[in-house]
């Protein structure tokens, strides 16, 4: 990591975006102290078209994508400089050779990493490629798990386990860029690895192509824990680890009860039942892990409490029903799990995890402990109007031993 002024370092990333023989993507994301950019996330990569090779841009704004194509030469150059003008906080830059990470610090430097990539990385220009995967199909490790057959084909009954499975790394990968661009998660080290705990991971579909994708297409060490409650999914999981070669460690217990050597750098709590949700990440914050990834599933908990609670004027309509109450349910215990992340000191994103015609549980809370509380009232006062007592209001508020 070396700090450099600003213009050094974004000169650096200029000659590598406009390098069409050895750019292979770049995401520009964040915004600075002082200012935001008009939008969200922009990648870029070059593609070969019939009118020669152009410079692909894609800019992400809170809803949509929008694509543009710049022939090479001055039109992309031009391009590159109008979103080199833009105040976005962080670039990552991937070459054939090497991966360049900027952040722009408080006093307007540039802290530039770079690591080499071993073995080179392939440059894929084809503007009509098929969807990239992050794992393929024919990885060992979707074979061992049984989403694909002994030829590596994703089995069509188990197609819709490998969508969650590649739209739940895309997350990661995303997030854990971010979050060490930004400098809320540390770089991990061969004698130091990333440490993740997926609580309650169940058969571990979406354990194993964490640290598959981590360690694998990433190159970042790792060294990963599976709780679950089923002495069955630890033996199984642990039988599994050993097949595959992984280094990791799972252990059979309640997510309230799991004890770790060291605290996790990342926490994973994917579609644990209702308040078991609230227990990974009460876990979480009393860990004070840097990243959280946080799926719920069912919200039975402050669904049946609406049941007897009286709705607060002129919100009863929103509960009479039993449908709608359930529905109004899953959105309030959520709404009310980000308050409270963000009143411990973290950034929250509540998204769309896997599209929803594959399941119905698709929202995913994403934190990034930032270490800044926001000290707003509206957590106290939702719980106030409604009259519930949310189980993960009630952990934080215990004392941490």
């Amino acid at each position: 990591m070396s700090t450099q002024p600003l213009d050094d370092g974004l000169a650096r990333v200029r000659a590598d975006l406009l390098a069409e023989d050895r750019l292979v993507r770049a995401v520009g994301s964040g915004r600075r102290r002082s200012a935001a950019p008009p939008w969200r996330r922009v990648e870029l990569r070059w593609v070969d078209l019939k009118a020669g090779r152009h410079l692909q841009i894609v800019r992400y704004d809170a809803t949509q994508a929008h694509t543009a194509n710049h022939a090479g030469g001055g039109a992309a150059e031009e391009a590159v400089d109008a979103l080199l003008a833009e105040p976005f906080g962080n670039w990552t830059v991937e070459t054939a050779e090497r991966q360049l990470s900027l952040r722009v610090t408080k006093k307007g430097d540039a802290a530039v990493h770079m690591t080499a990539r071993t073995g080179g990385a392939p440059v894929e220009r084809s503007h009509d490629r098929a969807k990239e995967r992050l794992l393929p199909e024919d990885d060992p490790v979707f074979t061992a798990l049984g989403l694909a057959d002994a030829q590596g084909r994703i089995k069509p009954s188990r197609m819709a386990k490998y969508r969650q499975v590649e739209d739940f790394l895309r997350i990661l990968d995303r997030s854990v860029a971010d979050a060490m661009a930004k400098g809320h998660l540390r770089r991990p080290t061969e004698a130091d690895p990333l440490r993740v705990v997926d609580l309650g991971c169940g058969n571990g579909y979406l354990t194993f192509a964490a640290q598959r994708y981590l360690s694998e297409r990433r190159e970042l060490p790792v060294r990963l824990t599976g709780v679950d409650v089923k002495e069955q999914s630890r033996d199984h999981n642990a039988s599994l680890a050993r097949a595959l070669g992984i280094e990791a460690t799972f252990v059979a217990g309640t997510i309230g009860s799991a004890e770790l050597d060291r605290a996790p750098d990342v926490v994973l709590a994917l579609h644990a039942c209702d308040t078991a949700t609230d227990d990974a990440l009460a876990r979480a914050v009393g860990w004070a892990a840097p990243l959280v990834l946080a799926a719920p599933c069912c919200h039975h908990d402050i669904a049946a409490q609406l049941r007897t609670a009286p709705a607060p004027a002129p919100y009863s309509s929103l509960v009479r029903d039993g449908i709608l109450r359930e529905r109004f349910a899953d959105t309030l215990t959520d709404t009310l799990r980000a308050l409270l992340l963000r009143r411990a000191g973290y950034r929250v994103d509540v998204m769309e995890f896997v599209d929803s015609r594959h399941t119905p549980r698709n929202t995913l809370l994403r934190a990034v402990r930032t270490g800044k509380p926001d000290d707003s009232a509206e957590y106290d006062d939702l719980v106030a109007a409604w009259g519930i007592s949310p189980r993960l209001g009630a952990l934080l508020a215990e004392p941490r031993g």
